[in-house]
């Protein structure tokens, strides 16, 4: 029986290792492929199908003509710069008030959780409801406190934006409180210890302590509510349909109503691909931030 060395080892291995690397690669690529092909159809096809069909220029001359258009790009400015930053303020003096550790602070948390968790339709039609301006709640309490006719919130443009980004506020202002109120629970102790001891006060805290630890977040989290809020349809289509007269419109409604109650996909499609010159830079900062928050 001849003996075998290290060296015959060696080249023993040697010689298994390529076909070893085959099958695994081969696996890999059996494995890999499902994803590749749902990438494909679900992912790249639509998104590349969409842009061939916003890619021909007449389209977009139709839209700069449409006054309709022009209003909502003017609307979706208004939706994002008001709801946006306003939301993420709340978020961030809420998420203060929700780390005392209070038993009914606890339970009021669970109550205030609940318009996120709550489907969309049924919470934002019942706005609808109470800003009804013949037999809504909101005017009949005006009308019998006040004795006066409350106005018609949802036929008017701006009281019906204005609708919109407050019914927008209180659907999201839950989800975007408690990721502020993470980052607060992952500041060191330490610092408000130290802030102690130095006498500082409630504003000093916040200011010295609380808002520098949580600055990259809330930066990245407003960058990315923005790219959400942009795509909101049910808070328009749900509260106002777009009305009246199209005069509340957003890019993401008014896409719709081009693709699916006009028949015009390739204006639908190029509703949306103008906003992507928004979109992209916005994607570029929040993933740019998100490395430099990995790195630190």
């Amino acid at each position: 029986m001849t003996a075998v060395t290290p060296l015959d080892q060696h080249v023993g291995v040697g010689l298994k290792a390529p076909g070893r690397l085959r099958q695994e690669t081969v696996w890999g690529l059996i494995l890999i492929v499902p994803y590749l092909v749902l990438f494909l159809a679900f992912v790249l096809y639509p998104v590349g199908y969409g842009l061939w069909l916003g890619s021909d220029p007449k389209t977009y001359i139709r839209l700069w003509r449409d006054p309709v258009f022009f209003n909502a790009v003017v609307n979706t400015v208004v939706f994002l710069g008001v709801a946006v930053n306003v939301k993420m303020f709340l978020a961030l003096l809420l998420s203060g008030f929700f780390t005392h550790e209070q038993r009914w602070i606890r339970w009021l948390s669970i109550v205030f959780i609940l318009p996120w968790a709550v489907p969309s339709i049924p919470t934002i039609l019942s706005f609808r409801w109470m800003l009804n301006a013949e037999w809504g709640m909101v005017n009949n309490l005006i009308f019998r406190y006040f004795q006066v006719e409350g106005p018609v919130w949802l036929l008017n443009r701006w009281s019906g934006l204005a609708a919109v980004c407050v019914v927008h506020i209180w659907k999201y202002l839950p989800f975007w409180t408690l990721i502020l109120l993470a980052g607060r629970l992952a500041i060191p102790r330490d610092l408000y210890e130290s802030a102690d001891v130095d006498g500082a006060g409630g504003l000093q805290k916040f200011r010295y302590v609380t808002f520098p630890s949580m600055q990259n977040l809330y930066i990245t989290c407003t960058l990315l509510s923005t790219i959400m809020s942009l795509g909101d349809f049910n808070s328009v289509y749900l509260l106002t349909g777009g009305g009246p007269a199209d005069s509340t419109q957003t890019l993401a409604t008014l896409g719709i109503r081009y693709a699916f109650g006009m028949s015009e996909i390739e204006a639908g499609v190029s509703t949306v691909v103008i906003a992507l010159p928004v979109m992209i830079p916005l994607l570029f900062l929040m993933l740019r931030r998100m490395r430099r928050g990995e790195q630190g």
